[in-house]
């Protein structure tokens, strides 16, 4: 038995200075043909089964003995000869390995055994749950339903590991990985590329395994930069630059393409959250998440999105084909509900697109009907160049009472959270505390809103710069990494990977996202609230960060491996807590990360011992981490690995 063993933590360690615990350690270990052994035996008469039973009792008993006198808990904390810098300074893989044991021999004193989830079938490489356009149409559904969200017809499937794509490869190192991505990384062929148009042929260039964006090219005219200029001087502004001067730090761009417009708005130091419906070939979301930008699945068909009301500072629809005017306006509603006071809404749309089925109809623009809706919902048409159109949102909410009374009515407002509630057909938000024009809001007024003390959010937020720091100790031997990484060039080993995509699962005020901020991190997240814990995503999006409710007892919308690392603090006890699946669960964490990808979960002590379980069973390298600050907190740091079958 090796008393020090490298790992790919690189944190060989003499782990046992004291002959004491040394002896003990002995214990562990049993030979069945020593003479001790045999005179047993033959003193009891042994049979084999009863012999392995005997030896598994005197395992379980070896294994208390030798973790009681370590600590007051199986993962408690003693003095090592070899520091890692920070908080992580005594982990201790030989007391991991220890209570890998005992649940391993748990498990079999129950007459199971930990096996690996098998690997799902080829086809189901992109597998999104929940978008089942099949199982919709049998259910009833109709129209643009079968494309909507719809957990609850989900069928129970065999439980499996989605399989990674042969043609598979790391994607590059950020700000590269933009510009060039793998076409074997996304499901769209070379033909659908090139049968998607001129504007396509435009976009991008395809070389061999490669996709290259030019930054120069884009939307419909005369590309990205002079397109967001044009909208800026529409604002009033001189330049795109100055974005921020207007009080626009949060974009939803609804049918983003191929995330050109959300790519130069992240240079402006935006931040642009793309959505669009599931698409089963040429996804935009997978697209723009394989560039490294903010997206996810979702569409404005029947359904709220999971944003509370008041969330964005503008949204965006350039050419995404939907059709505003329809089903009573309740489409336009659901924009109205997310934007701000004082925020703003760009359309750019064809003139010439004919509303209606008869041939009677007059043709008309959909941005000529929305500008007629928008007198109704106290809009404003600020600005209008070629086919572009601008409007804002009041920021007086008395103008709602000063309209005609055959006016588009007010909600009553509730506190129920907007978690894919039907679409409503009122106006929303007019009577909320958060009513603050984007142009007019400040820090404390923010904090004050949301029922925070200063002194609490400063606490929170020194506690997670503390905590990112130590993540960096203990990663960046294996993660980060300046080595160059060139087009064509074989894919590197870790630690050359990157890590640009992150989903904090447990988010709360969003201060990790902040901390990655102050310490120059060039990475983006998507910070989860969950549906039943304490709703501080207003607060979330209010600073300017990406964030969406959801229940983590059902799978997250958003294509498999599209996420460099996952971090859950507290998660899996608020997840037993609402009695979901944890095996569920990280069998959705690993559809959704990606191969060399990494978790960080922090959590109690039990919860996490359960949570190295399945961490083995969903293949991943996992490693328990003491917190060396008296708490029953523990750290399990895991990497998927790359499986090629």
């Amino acid at each position: 038995m090796s008393l020090c063993t490298t790992s790919r933590f690189g944190l060989c360690q003499n782990l046992y200075k004291d002959e004491d615990i040394k002896r003990k350690v002995k214990i562990v270990v049993f030979d069945m043909t020593s003479p001790w052994f045999k005179s047993l035996s033959s003193v009891f008469g042994l049979k084999p089964r009863i012999k392995s039973l005997l030896l598994l009792i005197l395992g379980l008993v070896a294994l208390v003995t030798i973790l009681a006198p370590l600590s007051s808990t199986s993962y408690d904390a003693s003095t090592a000869s070899t520091l890692v810098p920070n908080i992580y300074s005594n982990y201790r893989r030989i007391k991991e390995q220890a209570a890998v044991d005992y649940l391993d021999l748990r498990s079999l004193s129950l007459g199971t055994t930990l096996k690996e989830f098998p690997l799902c079938a080829k086809e189901r490489e992109s597998y999104v749950p929940c978008y089942n356009s099949t199982e919709n149409l049998l259910a009833g559904l109709q129209e643009g339903d079968v494309l909507d969200r719809h957990c609850e017809f989900e069928r129970e499937k065999e439980r499996c590991v989605v399989r990674t794509p042969r043609d598979y490869k790391i994607p590059l190192k950020w700000p590269l990985g933009r510009d060039i991505i793998w076409n074997g990384n996304v499901k769209i062929t070379k033909d659908q590329f090139l049968s998607s148009g001129t504007v396509t042929t435009r976009l991008m260039l395809l070389e061999e395994n490669q996709i290259a964006f030019h930054s120069e090219d884009g939307l419909i005219f005369d590309g990205v930069k002079d397109y967001a200029r044009q909208i800026a001087e529409m604002i009033g502004l001189g330049s795109d630059t100055e974005f921020a001067q207007a009080g626009v730090r949060t974009v939803l761009d609804i049918g983003c393409g191929f995330g050109s417009f959300g790519a130069h708005l992240v240079s402006l130091n935006l931040m642009p959250i793309c959505i669009a419906e599931y698409e089963a070939t040429g996804s935009q979301v997978q697209l723009a998440l394989e560039r490294g930008l903010p997206a996810m699945i979702g569409n404005f068909f029947s359904k709220q999105l999971p944003y509370p009301a008041l969330s964005f500072d503008m949204l965006h629809c350039a050419q995404c084909g939907i059709t505003w005017d329809i089903k009573d306006a309740m489409l336009l509603l659901e924009v109205d509900r997310v934007l701000k006071p004082g925020g703003y809404f760009v359309l750019t749309s064809p003139t010439n697109k004919a509303q209606g089925n008869s041939p009677d109809t007059k043709k008309t623009s959909i941005s000529t009907r929305v500008n007629e809706l928008s007198k109704r919902i106290c809009w404003s048409l600020i600005g209008q160049q070629d086919e572009t159109f601008l409007w804002q949102k009041t920021t007086d909410s008395n103008c709602y009472s000063s309209r005609s009374q055959d006016s588009i009515p007010l909600c009553k407002d509730g506190d129920s959270v907007p978690y894919y509630h039907p679409l409503v057909p009122c106006i929303s938000g007019t009577t909320s505390k958060r009513w603050i024009p984007i142009q007019n809001r400040t820090t404390s007024a923010e904090l004050e809103i949301h029922g925070l003390k200063p002194e609490e959010f400063l606490e929170d937020t020194q506690t997670w710069r503390t905590s990112l720091k130590n993540y960096w100790s203990l990663l960046t031997p294996l993660i980060f990494s300046d080595h160059p990484k060139r087009p064509g060039d074989e894919d590197p080993l870790p630690p050359f990977n990157m890590i640009r995509n992150v989903m904090d699962m447990n988010a709360r005020f969003g201060n990790l996202n902040s901390a990655l901020l102050d310490h120059g991190k060039s990475a983006w997240v998507m910070n989860v609230v969950p549906v039943n814990a304490r709703n501080t995503l207003p607060l979330i999006l209010d600073r300017g960060f990406a964030g969406v409710l959801h229940d983590w007892c059902e799978p997250f919308p958003t294509y498999p491996r599209t996420y460099d690392m996952l971090h859950a603090n507290e998660l899996l006890t608020h997840v037993s807590s609402e009695r979901c699946s944890l095996m569920d669960l990280f069998l959705e964490m690993d559809r959704i990360l990606r191969p060399e990808g990494w978790v960080v979960i922090s959590d109690k002590v039990g919860v996490i011992e359960m949570a190295r379980a399945l961490a083995t069973r969903v293949r991943w390298e996992a490693r328990v981490i003491d917190l060396q600050d008296g708490s029953d907190q523990r750290l399990l740091v895991c990497q998927k690995p790359f499986l090629k079958k």
